[in-house]
């Protein structure tokens, strides 16, 4: 009965707005529609009723502890979280697969997206009040095996120092003196790492270095960089709607940034044929620029820049001769076992002697500390090598 009704009073207030607004109004209208009814089960459907019609339902709950990046949702009595220490179980359930698979639909409507089933699948972001944005993924039952599955990432700006990154063990204190000389010498670089690894975090913190009177232009897919400076353009893709019209995408936001007078030129993930545009922007007098990409080691930089250039339509031989010559440093971010991160290790790019290739060397690592070819790399970033 609760589902029932709360679903006709959800039409209800959709037609009639202002019953949002007034829980002592809305609650007279459910009794009114449900007859005689127990003052339990009107606040058990006004509980329904707001899972149903507004933000994230049931899940709100689990959003609200400290430190969650992702939720999924496997079924009904199948709710994890992620606060940096692997999925933990959450207390929370709905209903029934139909009450997930409500609030799935919802939330892809929202996002501009498609979710039935001639569409069973959908994805697309959501911003929160706070600012935060929420990536979403949902897939429905069929192909889902028993309920619909859905997927959050709480994507929070990330504006931070690398005084703060010092203090709280990310970056030791002496690689930080070496990353402000990266900056302020305009070495392009890239931040490699997995999934919630602190890539973006840095990033926003070595923008914070750059100098108040350059122009920096961020390209991203979801608004997540926010770094302290004064002059920062946010350019943010889009993707197609429902019709499969209105796609902005990375590569074109690109090619516009280079229009914009940029003194860097920043996309916040590179993840397909965008590597291209970036590449060509940062060998044609754009010095400076950063990105972040998704890779597991050092050693599979250029492999991974290859494969995303070659989406671009680039052969292997270019793409690895445009990354030699585009970018120098690769800074690679780890999540330790206990969630905090680390930056993990500092590799130089360099041609193969004979090959028409690209090969990583470690000069640094968090571990040994200064490696062969670690003098190169503090000549490259203006530092000075200690006596």
């Amino acid at each position: 009965m609760h589902h029932a009704l709360a679903e006709k009073m959800a039409h209800i207030v959709a037609a009639e707005p202002a019953l949002a607004a007034d829980p002592a109004a809305l609650a007279r209208r459910i009794r009114v529609e449900a007859g005689v009814i127990s003052d339990v089960d009107v606040l058990a459907i006004m509980r329904q009723l707001r899972n149903d019609t507004t933000g994230l339902g049931v899940l709100e709950a689990v959003l609200a502890q400290p430190g969650v990046t992702d939720v999924v949702v496997n079924g009904p009595d199948q709710v994890f979280f992620d606060r940096g220490q692997g999925l933990e179980r959450a207390s929370v359930r709905f209903a029934d697969a139909a009450e997930v698979r409500r609030l799935a639909t919802r939330l892809a409507v929202a996002a501009g997206a498609r979710l039935d089933d001639a569409q069973p699948f959908a994805d697309g972001r959501l911003t929160r009040p706070d600012g935060a944005a929420i990536r979403i993924h949902a897939l429905l039952s069929p192909p889902a095996v028993g309920a619909p599955c859905l997927s959050l990432r709480v994507l929070r700006q990330s504006q931070t120092s690398l005084e703060a990154l010092v203090t709280n063990g990310t970056v030791p204190e002496d690689i930080a003196a070496l990353l402000r000389g990266l900056v302020a010498h305009q070495v392009s670089f890239l931040i490699i790492g997995g999934t919630g690894s602190g890539k973006t975090t840095l990033l926003s913190a070595l923008l914070g270095q750059v100098a108040a009177s350059q122009r920096i232009i961020v390209i991203e897919d979801t608004t997540e960089l926010a770094p302290d400076h004064p002059h920062v353009v946010s350019l943010v893709a889009r993707r197609a709607n429902a019709e499969g019209s209105g796609e902005i995408s990375l590569s074109l936001l690109l090619r516009q940034a280079l229009r914009m007078r940029p003194d860097r030129i920043v996309v916040g993930e590179i993840r397909g044929a965008e590597v291209v545009d970036l590449l060509a922007a940062l060998n044609t007098g754009h010095e400076g620029g950063a990105g972040t990409l998704h890779a597991n080691s050092l050693q599979e930089v250029p492999a991974r820049v290859e494969a995303l250039a070659a989406v671009g339509g680039m052969d292997r031989a270019s793409a690895h001769s445009q990354l030699a010559a585009a970018v120098r440093v690769v800074l690679a971010m780890r999540r330790r076992s206990d969630g905090t991160r680390e930056l993990a290790q500092i590799g130089l790019l360099e041609p193969t002697p004979g090959q028409q290739q690209v090969c990583a060397q470690v000069v640094w690592d968090s571990t040994h500390g200064r490696r062969e070819g670690f003098a190169q790399l503090l000549a490259l970033v203006g530092c000075e090598e200690e006596r």
